[in-house]
């Protein structure tokens, strides 16, 4: 079915496994796999390096050489290929599931932590999230290491302005990837292309020193005209300067939390610098997760990009979309009863996992076409009852047009994961006039909410004439809920551990309660502390969990 991108080089790419990657602990080396391919060999010419470059950009997707879970062929030897290693599903559980927005009804170990927010250092979704993180960044430092002028003079490749590109892209997916870890770890080992190989013990980075190092990648990046492609100039899935100023944008909204220290008027000139960049809200917001969300999208800056036939795993978007619909729930009253594995586009059944907590139902009225959940009982009374709560369609497997995807018979979805959108930024923009940022407007921070809100409402009943900062966290909620940012925007209003706003289950018990803050860092993996000294573990965890 699809796609013309860089998810046809990955069949190729699976063949040949990133050199020389690092875990953080380096006497932990068994979570790596081995293989026998020299870098003279992956390297050897510039299909070479497309073909890793592939796999860096795959990694995101895929969690091993075979797929959907081999035996032992995982990208990250030591965890569960099914379940805790993939990034997607490992990072949507850590910042969707510990919130308002989701649930699951599974008993599996580390589920119910992260439901009722109380997990250690052995839950195994946090540790597979941060050792899938450290493997990624680990890759493209062995590309970056690979592919320096030198190099490439030796091996006699002469296109070196393609690979000076291909380096500034995967400069920017390690720095997402070390956002990643300095959000939800606070204060990660860092190893960048000039740590010594071999037996090497890595450096614990302080939260605001990588915050420093993040931005400073990223303003070199999107400084450099030669190399990274201008906004909307590169192919789909693959990372240009308008992803770089999103996830800047991103970083100054949440500086004050990294820091101590406000970048306001900083986000709103780099959201300023994605809106202006051609980008343009999709005219039907169900359409943005679709099967065929690749076609005619104007407003996804940087997405995963999943194919039902060559990018399988039990992670990503078919993770999302499995775990959260059975093919006949037991409130369905109607005769007959909907055929949900018609209506998601996939014949697997459905897990029966993860359904909206009441509290992001209440969030919409009837009116807001994002509001996409189908069911009869909001509130969750039973925990393990996948019955209890709504079940969301914003995600499905089928396409604009009426069709399905490409794999319906195995439930393999080809539905695109936004990682940056144009909606975030205007909300970014929208949130940094309020809190003080200079360089924007508000009568052009409402203008940009009403766009979002007539898109939503189909009309223009929706639109307001006023906002403030709790409408923007609502608004937040009902736009871009189960992306992936809602642990990270509770943070960032004081109401994810506080009791200053409480959901159900929340703390363990059905009413909510308040949580200690240091639930607001995910703690370090016991293992590492064990292997690495270098470490130190986040304050209210046991090293020894």
């Amino acid at each position: 079915m699809k796609k013309n991108n860089i998810v046809n080089t990955l069949r190729a790419a699976m063949l040949t496994l990133a050199l020389g990657c690092l875990t953080a602990c380096v006497n932990d080396l068994d979570r790596f796999p081995t293989n026998d391919v020299t870098s003279e060999v992956a390297y050897k010419d510039l299909d070479g390096y497309k073909q890793v470059l592939a796999k860096v950009y795959g990694a995101y997707a895929l969690t091993g050489q075979e797929g959907p879970a081999g035996d032992k062929t995982g990208d990250v030897l030591g965890l569960d290929e099914g379940s805790n290693s993939d990034f997607f599903r490992c990072f949507w559980n850590a910042q969707v599931l510990t919130t308002d927005e989701a649930i699951c009804a599974w008993g599996d170990a580390g589920i119910p932590e992260l439901n009722f927010l109380n997990f250690t250092a052995s839950n195994p979704f946090t540790k597979g999230l941060y050792y899938r993180s450290i493997f990624q960044i680990s890759m493209v430092n062995e590309f970056l290491r690979q592919s320096t002028d030198g190099k490439l003079s030796e091996r006699g490749i002469s296109d070196v302005a393609t690979v000076h590109q291909f380096r500034a892209e995967v400069r920017f997916l390690r720095a997402y990837q070390y956002w990643v870890l300095m959000d939800l770890y606070g204060n990660p080992p860092f190893v960048d292309e000039t740590t010594p190989m071999g037996k090497y013990l890595p450096e614990q980075i302080s939260r605001a020193d990588l915050f420093n190092y993040i931005e400073k990648e990223l303003l070199d990046i999107s400084a450099d005209a030669g190399n990274l492609a201008a906004p909307r100039a590169n192919e789909y899935g693959r990372v240009d300067k308008g992803a770089v100023y999103a996830l800047l944008a991103r970083l100054y909204l949440n500086a004050k939390i990294y820091t101590g220290t406000e970048r306001y008027t900083d986000a709103i000139t780099y959201a300023s610098k994605v809106i202006a960049a051609g980008y343009d809200l999709k005219a039907n917001y169900p359409e943005l997760f679709m099967a065929d969300n690749n076609v005619n999208n104007p407003e996804v800056i940087l997405s995963i990009n999943y194919d039902g036939q060559h990018t399988q795993s039990y992670g990503g978007l078919h993770f999302i979309i499995n775990a959260s619909f059975k093919g006949e729930r037991d409130d369905d009253k109607n005769t007959p009863k909907v055929n949900y594995n018609t209506f998601f586009g996939n014949n697997s059944g459905g897990w029966g996992g993860n359904r909206v907590r009441k509290e992001l139902y209440d969030l919409f009225d009837a009116a807001d076409g994002r509001r996409l959940f189908v069911g009869e009982k909001a509130s969750v009374d039973n925990v393990s009852n996948f019955e209890d709560g709504m079940m969301q369609i914003k995600f499905r497997n089928v396409t604009s047009t009426g069709g399905v995807g490409s794999n319906v018979a195995q439930g393999f979805t080809d539905v695109d994961m936004p990682i940056f959108r144009l909606a975030e930024q205007y909300l970014i923009y929208a949130e940094a006039v309020l809190r003080g940022g200079a360089g924007g407007s508000l009568p052009a921070a409402i203008q940009y909410i009403n766009e979002l809100r007539e898109r939503a409402y189909g009309n223009t009943t929706g639109k307001v004439d006023a906002i403030d900062l709790d409408f923007i966290l609502a608004e937040r909620g009902r736009e871009l809920y189960w992306e992936g940012h809602r642990r990270t925007d509770l943070i960032r209003y004081d109401q994810f551990t506080s009791s200053n706003y409480l959901w159900q289950w929340k703390g363990g018990v059905q009413t909510g309660r308040l949580v200690d803050d240091h639930y607001k860092l995910f703690p370090l993996p016991a293992a590492d502390l064990v292997a690495n000294p270098n470490l130190k573990q986040n304050t209210g965890y046991s090293s020894e969990d």
